[in-house]
């Protein structure tokens, strides 16, 4: 018996999704890139449902490799999370269906003789584990995914910060990181001094993956009430490196050659829709609990989380006429050139 397949052509590529909320081209754009769908201690072999760029994935292990593709049967269109794995095949909770991790389909139960097309398949993406996260891209080639090199360095102690979903853009976020002058108004119960918002000068600069920035302050990166303080004249150094569209590490120097490092990394759920990501590594205090950094980080991204929700536009206006600038918005003034740059839309981009 022969099976009827989808035609190849309406399955080599994957294009704007139904219901698309970010602009056609802005879209086309960001699906270039790289970004994490899952942390990977949440994947196993019982399929986990994500969404990257309004796409519905599915997220699970083929013989421990992880697999992210479109969360659809070609059958009958139903979701493939519903289901669950058996070796290396997913298998569809409707018909049985089974597919191998290169998505072509294995078994029809209904058939067990039938010849199976090799373009009976489901869509799968590239998928690479790194930094106690699961990446992919939908249209994307390569390997431009951020560099964080601490987390694999034994001096250092990994550690995944909570994952929070926050109401806004992906753009909006990650500018928020990236904002020096926040500090002193947005996280005076966590690290911030109201008595302290003044900005120094620092210069940003461009490299061949994006933007390098190294910001010298007084203020202090100890949670409020911690017991370590810094000498009187110490000086923090931020050094932010940013990644386009929507990753940034910022490794913060401590006294006595502490280290913290943070890969801010926003999934673009949707337009208005965003899941951060958030691996931490440092090369201090690593017999202290992990939960009192997990704390102190979630207390962090949800002072940002209620900034980041309330702003209007909701997306991050890449036309600088748009708003107003002070000289302490160097940085977010050529994120935003930046991702001009990429071919994204000059008014609004998520």
């Amino acid at each position: 018996m022969n099976i009827q397949a989808p035609s190849a052509d309406a399955r080599a590529t994957i294009d704007l999704p139904r219901n698309c909320s970010f602009h056609p081209d802005d879209w086309r754009v960001l699906a270039r890139s790289w970004f994490p769908v899952a942390r990977s201690d949440s994947v196993s072999e019982k399929p986990l449902a994500a969404r990257l760029l309004d796409v519905d994935l599915v997220v699970y292990r083929a013989a421990g490799a992880a697999v992210v593709a479109r969360d659809l049967c070609a059958h009958r269109g139903t979701p493939l999370s519903m289901g669950w794995v058996e070796g290396d095949e997913i298998v569809c909770a409707y018909h049985g269906f089974r597919y191998g991790p290169d998505g072509r389909c294995r078994k029809i139960p209904a058939h067990p003789g039938a010849n199976i097309p090799a373009k009976l398949k489901i869509t799968v993406f590239p998928a690479i584990e790194r930094y106690g996260l699961i990446w992919a891209t939908l249209n994307g080639a390569g390997d431009n995914i951020a560099a964080f090199p601490a987390w694999d360095d034994p001096a250092f102690q990994p550690i995944l910060a909570p994952t929070i979903d926050i109401a806004g853009s992906a753009g909006r976020q990650m500018e928020g990181f990236l904002d020096v002058a926040h500090f002193a108004w947005v996280h005076t119960e966590t690290f911030g001094d109201k008595t302290n918002p003044y900005v120094p000068s620092y210069k940003v600069a461009r490299t061949d993956y994006a933007l390098h920035v190294e910001y010298l302050s007084t203020v202090s990166n100890y949670p409020k009430g911690a017991p370590q303080s810094a000498p009187p004249d110490f000086e923090w150094l931020r050094v932010f490196d940013v990644y386009p569209p929507f990753a940034a590490r910022l490794i913060v120097h401590f006294p006595a050659g502490g280290e913290l490092w943070i890969l801010n990394a926003p999934c673009p759920v949707s337009a208005r829709k965003s899941r951060l990501f958030c691996p931490l590594a440092r090369n201090f205090d690593k017999h202290m609990p992990v939960e009192d950094v997990h704390a102190f980080n979630l207390q962090i991204f949800n002072e940002d989380r209620a900034i980041v929700e309330s702003q209007t536009p909701e997306d991050l206006p890449l036309d600088l006429q748009m708003e107003a600038h002070i000289t302490a918005d160097r940085t977010s003034i050529a994120y935003r050139k930046m991702l001009r740059e990429m071919g994204l839309g000059a008014m609004y981009v998520s």
